[in-house]
């Protein structure tokens, strides 16, 4: 909107000047299932993921060494 650019340091930099700090819990959840998140991360988190790649697509346009 104002085409204002900023660092991720600069963002946290600016935020601590006006008080504001990391928002993390102390303790876990109650209602957290550590069996689910594991059972998650193993079978469902592989398909939402997908396959990696083996290759990396190329440029269309090929570059020639310097000469020098």
């Amino acid at each position: 909107m104002f085409h204002v650019g900023y660092t991720i340091q600069g963002v946290w930099k600016m935020l601590r000047r006006h008080g504001w700090s990391a928002q993390v819990p102390l303790r876990r959840a109650i209602e957290r299932d550590d069996e689910a998140v594991e059972v998650w991360k193993a079978e469902v988190w592989p398909q939402v993921k997908g396959p990696r790649r083996t290759w990396e697509p190329a440029s269309a346009s090929r570059t020639r060494r310097a000469r020098g």
